[in-house]
């Protein structure tokens, strides 16, 4: 006897956008942040919030449907990571993050149209960034960016490197936290020359700006600045194709001393290509975006550091089921 099918699972894959529109909602009118303040029962959230009744009663049932609130007894309470990270004044805060993608949706409804009439460039979206754009992006993405960077001086040992390249290095969040952690490190920045002048911002706030430059540039094209004998591609993998990354990756071993390494720490699918969905998101994001960028497997990221010359390649977990990191030495 064969299991029965049914169209459950499509059904909830077809309606999975009601999801983020209630996030996003809640969010809009800091249903978190009211309950960590002691608005846990529905007349409280009525009263804060200036919803009508009915509205915060079907609010509060998706809300804990998705498991976003939960039950205290008969007062309500925020998940874990809700109470962690969609509460607004506390430092891991990451509704920015959570709402920056918002503009997108209406793109991703336009797929069809967008891969019947196609209309990319090397860059995408990227070509028109501004400061205030550049700004912008970063003030919603930091948060996780410094994030991922103390995640990754927690992994990888530089104490005896002197000299850090950041490709796409957006807020520095790398090379600022790299700096910090190891006393004898000196970092560049590298990324388009809207996007250093947002980077300095976060460089002199931290006031490492005497071991933190910038150089404004396009990092797909020309030499890199050398000698540099560690270098960090970070959260842009998707952004481009496979021959963009292999060129960079080439540049990245002529510029490196020998013995240097490179990491290159972004969202790789499984070779099956069956996940993680978020890498194959992340790919498909570049059609919304305009680019010509595509999700890449950990197989074809070993490869490009293979054919430029890395040893010792190996591909690891950096965030399980979201990022992962290509390592490899020049010899």
């Amino acid at each position: 006897m064969t299991d029965r099918i049914d169209t459950t699972r499509l059904q909830e894959m077809a309606r999975a956008y009601t999801a983020s529109a209630v996030l996003y909602a809640a969010l809009d009118v800091g249903l978190f942040t009211q309950v960590n303040a002691g608005c846990t029962t529905e007349r409280a959230l009525v009263e804060a919030t200036g919803l009508r009744a009915v509205d915060v009663d079907r609010l509060v049932s998706c809300a804990l449907s998705l498991e976003l609130l939960e039950w205290k007894d008969d007062e309500l309470c925020n998940a874990r990571d809700v109470e962690a990270y969609l509460v607004q004044g506390k430092d891991r805060y990451a509704g920015p993050w959570m709402m920056f993608t918002r503009p997108d949706v209406p793109g991703w409804f336009q797929m069809t149209e967008k891969m019947l009439a196609p209309a990319s460039t090397k860059l995408g979206m990227y070509d028109e960034l501004t400061v205030e754009s550049a700004r912008k992006y970063h003030q919603a993405t930091s948060s996780i960016g410094f994030g991922a960077a103390r995640r990754f001086v927690r992994t990888v040992d530089l104490s005896d490197r002197k000299h850090l390249l950041d490709l796409g290095g957006g807020s520095g969040a790398y090379s600022i936290t790299c700096v910090e952690q190891f006393e004898g490190l000196k970092a560049t920045v590298l990324d388009l020359p809207p996007v250093v002048v947002a980077t300095q911002e976060y460089i002199n706030d931290a006031g490492v700006q005497d071991r933190v430059k910038t150089l404004g540039a396009d990092f797909t094209q020309g030499e890199f600045p050398s000698p540099v004998d560690v270098v960090v591609m970070a959260s842009n993998l998707p952004i481009y194709n496979s021959q963009i990354i292999g060129h960079v990756v080439a540049r990245a071993f002529r510029a490196l001393e020998s013995g240097g390494e490179m990491h290159l720490i972004g969202e790789m699918l499984d070779n099956d290509r069956k996940g993680p969905v978020d890498a194959a998101m992340w790919g498909m994001n570049e059609l919304i975006c305009g680019s010509e960028g595509r999700a890449h497997t950990r197989a074809e990221c070993e490869g490009y550091f293979t054919s430029a010359g890395f040893i010792d390649v190996e591909v690891t977990d950096f965030v399980a089921g979201t990022l992962a990191r290509c390592a490899g030495k020049k010899p």
